[in-house]
């Protein structure tokens, strides 16, 4: 039997995925004669904010459909995370909202969804008793049963972790979109297992998805007029997909560029890169396609090789230093941002001071930045004491705040007089007269709308000048 080709692999399988959302669409018409509605909140990473956009999907088959108003939903969900005790704090609050809506209107169920779920899944059940559903990040096709139990009264539960679910036949809904950039999940869990990381015991261990059902689905984007994907997974760069038949493998490097021959016009993002594992030929790959984004988030977390490995992120700071060397090299107007952990466990102010200076080497266009929050659960919580005082953690985190701030504003000084392709947006969220896009590098240009241009478009904007965070600029 001859192979298939790759044209006619690729073609099956957008023919399938049209097919599946004709019948979503027909199902969603004939089974929602209550008109039943669901509201959703996303927080943390934009893998939660893309795992949203697959559960609205699933919801939408049940035959409900998406609101912005709480208090009129039949079914409220939180997307939540468990990176940071800040972030788990700020679900706990929602959840008391939602249980005085619960109140006021009976019969709306209440549910929680992703990392938080799984991790304190019994708290919220048994001693809070603020939900009716907890569902992990593996268990959304399970949504239609635990509705219906809920619905009876009983708690619905499914936190169980997969090695094959991926969701990759699933079309998400595109919830609060722009209609011009959209996300893609290429990959789902983690095998990294970084000492002060919960999401390898929240999300499982990596498996990716086949290559042409991303392909198909970025395609079908295009086609409906988007003009940007972002491509997700905890760590995209060890995105490795294995032909069962063939034993053909398809790595990130590969993938990316089969996304970007798609069409010129369809910009690649992606996101996020692991220090240990992003390699040249990625790195060439986006030197080689102008619709690759020449950007890159390659978390640091530490510049000091001994807190580094503390954190097990297993390279030390002169394999970090030669990467940031080596996408200068390779693609040289790069824009690379980072993650910062601020006051990990034993760290000295010296350590402290090799990520300030990691900062400066790096020059980096922005940061995520935080102190160390201890999560149960962790190797780090099991195998060290957080013994830096939170005021030292606060000092310490403002530093380099402060630092970032300076790099970023210098960063953006450089770029004045320059003359950047801009893919628009949206409005200016200070004025309609103002358009607001980002160029290759992810910063965000603001520039008054001249001519015909729309939403959608790329247009070429030179900047004028700049704040600390917008560059702003002008049609040319």
């Amino acid at each position: 039997m001859e192979p298939k080709s790759t044209d006619t692999l690729l073609d099956k399988t957008i023919n399938e995925k049209q097919q599946g959302d004709v019948f979503f669409k027909e199902q969603q018409m004939a089974s929602n004669p209550e008109g039943k509605t669901f509201y959703i909140e996303s927080y943390g990473c934009a893998m939660n904010f893309s795992d949203s956009e697959i559960v609205a999907s699933i919801l939408g088959g049940m035959g409900y459909s998406p609101t912005k108003e709480m208090e009129e939903s039949d079914l409220i969900l939180i997307n939540t995370c468990s990176i940071r005790e800040k972030a788990e704090d700020t679900v706990r609050k929602r959840l008391r909202i939602f249980d005085k809506v619960k109140k006021k209107k009976p019969g709306t169920l209440v549910g929680v969804l992703g990392c938080m779920a799984e991790r304190l899944k019994h708290k919220f059940l048994e001693q809070e008793k603020l939900v009716d559903l907890v569902i992990g990040p593996d268990s959304y096709r399970s949504l239609p049963q635990l509705v219906a139990d809920a619905s009876d009264g009983e708690k619905g539960v499914n936190v169980l972790l997969s090695r094959e679910e991926t969701y990759a036949d699933i079309n998400p809904v595109r919830l609060n979109s722009n209609g011009v950039s959209a996300f893609i999940s290429i990959m789902r869990g983690c095998n990294n297992m970084c000492s002060f990381c919960i999401v390898p015991f929240t999300r499982g261990r990596e498996r990716s998805r086949e290559p042409f059902s991303v392909i198909a689905e970025a395609t079908e984007l295009f086609n409906n007029g988007y003009r940007e994907v972002t491509l997700l997974g905890q760590n995209v760069d060890s995105f490795l997909w294995k032909n069962p038949e063939t034993d053909e493998t398809v790595n990130f490097a590969q993938l990316m560029e089969m996304v970007a021959q798609i069409h010129p016009d369809l910009r690649v993002r992606f996101s996020t890169s692991h220090p240990k594992d992003i390699t040249d030929e990625v790195l060439h790959t986006i030197a080689k396609y102008e619709n690759i984004c020449n950007y890159i988030h390659l978390p640091v977390q530490s510049g000091n090789s001994r807190i580094l490995k503390l954190m097990n992120r297993t390279y030390d700071r002169e394999w970090y230093k030669e990467r940031v060397e080596s996408i200068y090299r390779i693609i040289p107007d790069c824009a690379i941002s980072s993650d910062m952990i601020a006051g990990f466990c034993t760290e000295t102010e010296e350590e402290h001071q090799d990520t300030l200076s990691m900062m400066e080497f790096a020059q980096y266009s922005m940061s995520y930045m935080f102190f160390y929050s201890e999560r149960p659960g962790t190797l780090a919580a099991k195998k060290y004491e957080d013994d830096i005082p939170l005021e030292v953690k606060k000092r310490r985190l403002a530093e380099i705040v402060r630092l970032q701030n300076q790099i970023s504003f210098n960063n953006h000084k450089k770029d004045v007089g320059k003359t950047f392709k801009v893919l628009i947006e949206g409005n200016s969220k200070k004025s309609d007269a103002d358009f607001k896009g980002r160029n290759s590098q992810n910063n965000v240009i603001v520039f008054p709308k001249t001519g015909d241009y729309k939403i959608g478009q790329y247009c070429n904007v030179k900047v004028k000048d700049t704040t600390s965070a917008t560059l702003i600029g002008e049609i040319v």
